[in-house]
């Protein structure tokens, strides 16, 4: 048996509910309680695997990376409210790789249901389910799930780690602890002791119950707070991983083939090894790494090296991949995971809409390009620095490149320069692991140049999509969505687990088949294509492909019912999920949405429920002299309870410019196998001077049950639609094809 009280007074974990039987080995692994990382040192006492008291405050150990998201302040709050500290006491670090800092958020993302019935349910825990992020060691950030899964065990750990320092103070005293409060990091009794001179015996102290404070008292959770990173990164003073020095040290950056998968059949290093300061030229399989004394000159010496590329098994160019992702319509469906109503007698009526859409391959194209620094040691260990989103699946994939214990390998998680998902794979570290061990005992620092990091990523998969819907008296009466894509989660999961689970793939539907529009009679169909393109998760992974699609033919049939956009979609919401339906209706009376439109101005509305938060976006554009201006955005999103509101708006801000960037002018096309666009030229986000002005409003009236959704992705699905529902009421011309410069001359 094991109980919320042993788990907690164990090591703070949680599982779930209380569960008893089960099989001996799932019953085996969800009570056995993963073992604390981290150990007493000079600079603090580990309470937990959470909490380090420090001699001027705390030290949280952050289970999730931070991308510049703000999570690392999220979780820091949600201890520091229990622990009862002052936040200027605080400070954060991320945690090493350790199955402690499993991500229990993960199980939100473990069901087809669509979630915004989940949001309307109450949790009922399956604890074998609860447990598979545990006992899979899915110490991973992602998915929006960083907040909802530290939620209750951040919280947890600081209460813990507070009733064992009020234990302590009560064994000097001679008294009951709860005769004993707490304040500023202080132990307050007839004497009062600071949380640092009771540490070192708090730790056998921990009390068999806790109590979490109650949400009436909380000084920190749902208030905006100066982040942790702010003074840092304003000042230039954060360490990223591309900032790493360590004495000694030489740069290294790659070459790898441009043709993914295939295989590098011989080159020559001469000339890049008479280039001045290049001290070796490595050879990689798949690629090579040129070491020099500065990066400047590795990556100069690199483009010097005489390469044979073998070909990849894909198709030479973008045309022949979208060829073949539409013969995929040709197939049977892959899923059905909405099928209401007959569709197909409703459509058979007569008097049908059809649309098809087409999107392409996007890069995450972080700021920070990818890197690493790693150092193979005179002793046989092995030391790397690596802004990474999933740590022991990357010490893991270093160790069993380098054929050595996965215990041999500490590998630290640095913040890093954005993410969006392009820092799962654990390449880079691996990659200048490698060039370590052929330097032993010669720290390497490894950056890609910009031109490597557009052409080695893990890309969003192109995809295609019909739709066919029905309106009859001014309303929506059918609607039969069909995406076809290669599929990101099966080429992510096997190259990164070595399978890719059963049954239909979520990702390629997601967005289409799971919103709040309660039509009669609706379908939604993914069907794969055999494609064998890298694929990585991308902001928003399936959602940001679906809810254009669905938005646009939402909107198309509004006009051909000859609806309002926003009152069209509002009817098909209202009697389906509430809070969806307010959002509408907040975005409505923020925008203006009814009062007389402008002339020379258009606006387009979209909404998407996804990661658990639904989220309404109206965009204005503008026709100036110079190109489509894109003006004013307004946001309305309900992720239930907003931990911290100012990062919530941050990220739904930015989370709608990532959106736009890619909707305006974002796209990866191949030639020769060959990914052509290669640098921010090519690829170029929005400027401050293109980017509009945003206004946002935070709700927190979704789910009923204590419901928390993500905000990190949920900003980003919306935000393509909604500004090509604009340039539809700007000009009068649609758009079903992205990016959106193919079709339009925007501001530059």
């Amino acid at each position: 048996m094991a109980s919320w009280k042993t788990i907690t007074r164990r090591s703070f974990l949680v599982l779930g509910a209380a569960f008893a039987g089960g099989a001996a080995f799932g019953a085996y692994k969800i009570a056995e309680v993963p073992a604390n990382p981290l150990v007493p040192g000079p600079d603090g006492m580990p309470l937990n695997p959470w909490v380090i008291i420090n001699a001027d405050g705390v030290t949280v150990i952050a289970p999730r990376a931070e991308m510049g998201q703000g999570i690392s302040t999220t979780l820091a709050a949600l201890v520091a409210e229990e622990l009862d500290v002052d936040w200027d006491q605080v400070r954060v670090l991320h945690g090493p790789p350790a199955q402690a800092y499993y991500n229990a958020g993960f199980v939100e993302r473990m069901s087809n249901e669509p979630d915004y019935k989940l949001s309307l349910a109450q949790n009922s825990h399956n604890v074998i389910l609860a447990a598979l992020p545990k006992i899979f060691s899915l110490q991973m950030t992602g998915g929006s799930t960083g907040a909802i899964g530290g939620f209750v065990q951040m919280r947890l750990a600081g209460a813990g780690a507070r009733e064992a320092l009020k234990a302590a103070a009560a064994k000097r005293l001679g008294v009951a602890p709860d005769t004993l409060k707490t304040e500023g990091g202080k132990v307050i009794g007839v004497e009062t002791f600071t949380y640092a001179e009771l540490a070192a015996e708090a730790v056998d102290l921990v009390p068999g119950d806790v109590t979490l404070r109650d949400p009436s008292t909380w000084r920190y959770v749902g208030k905006s707070m100066p982040r942790l990173d702010m003074v840092a990164k304003s000042t230039g003073t954060e360490t990223f991983g591309i900032d790493i020095v360590l004495p000694g040290m030489k740069f290294a950056t790659v070459r790898m083939n441009p043709h993914r998968g295939g295989a590098m059949t011989g080159f020559d290093p001469e000339a890049a090894l008479a280039f001045p300061g290049v001290e070796q030229v490595i050879g990689l399989g798949s690629g090579v790494a040129v070491v020099a004394n500065t990066t400047w000159a590795a990556m100069q010496a690199a483009a010097l090296v005489d390469i044979e590329w073998g070909k990849a098994d894909y198709p030479a160019d973008t045309p022949a991949m979208m060829a073949r992702i539409e013969a995929a319509f040709a197939t049977a469906p892959d899923s059905r995971l909405r099928d209401d109503g007959d569709v197909e007698v409703e459509l058979a009526k007569g008097g049908v809409i059809e649309a098809e859409y087409r999107i392409p391959f996007l890069a995450h194209a972080s700021m920070e390009p990818l890197n690493a620094t790693a150092w193979v040691k005179p002793d046989g260990t092995v030391e790397v620095w690596c802004g990474n989103q999933a740590p022991i699946m990357t010490r893991d994939a270093i160790a069993a490149a380098l054929r050595v214990g996965a215990e041999t390998v500490t590998l630290h998680t640095p913040v890093m320069g954005g993410g969006f998902g392009g820092r799962t794979d654990p390449v880079p570290a691996v990659l200048a692991a490698r060039v370590a061990a052929a330097m032993p005992g010669t720290p390497i620092k490894l950056t890609y140049s910009r031109e490597e990091d557009m052409t080695q990523d893990y890309y969003r998969p192109a995809a295609i999509a019909r739709l066919s819907g029905r309106v009859e008296n001014g309303k929506a009466t059918a609607l039969w969505g069909r995406t076809s894509a290669p599929s990101a989660t099966r080429n992510a999961l096997a190259r990164l687990v070595g399978f890719a689970p059963p049954g239909p793939d979520r990702a390629t539907v997601e967005g289409g088949f799971d919103q709040p529009y309660g039509l009669q009679n609706y379908r939604y169909d993914g069907h794969v294509a055999d494609l064998t393109v890298p694929l990585g998760f991308w902001r928003s992974v399936g959602n940001s492909m679906n809810a254009f699609f669905l938005e646009s033919f939402i909107d198309e049939m509004a006009h051909a019912a000859k609806a309002d956009p926003l009152a069209f979609r509002l009817e098909l919401m209202q009697g389906t999920h509430a809070p969806s339906a307010t959002l509408l209706e907040t975005v409505r009376e923020m925008s203006g949405w009814d009062s007389l439109k402008r002339p020379g101005f258009g606006r387009g509305v979209a909404f998407c429920y996804s990661f658990g938060t639904p989220v309404a976006q109206v965009q204005e554009v503008q026709q100036t002299s110079d190109g489509i201006k894109l003006t004013r955005a307004w946001i309305a999103c309900d992720p239930g309870l907003a931990m911290d509101p100012s990062i919530v708006e941050a990220q739904m801000t930015g989370a709608m410019v990532y959106g736009l960037s890619a909707a305006v002018q974002g796209a990866i096309t191949f030639a020769d196998q060959a990914v052509v666009e290669q640098n921010f030229p090519d690829f170029d986000p929005l400027r401050m001077h293109t980017t509009p002005r945003f206004e946002v409003r935070v709700l927190q009236n979704n789910g009923t049950f204590g419901h928390i959704g993500g905000v990190g992705e949920p900003g980003t699905p919306p935000a393509a639609p909604a500004l090509a529902n604009a340039l539809f009421d700007l000009t009068g011309t649609r758009a079903r094809e992205l990016p959106l410069n193919r079709t339009f001359d925007f501001l530059v």
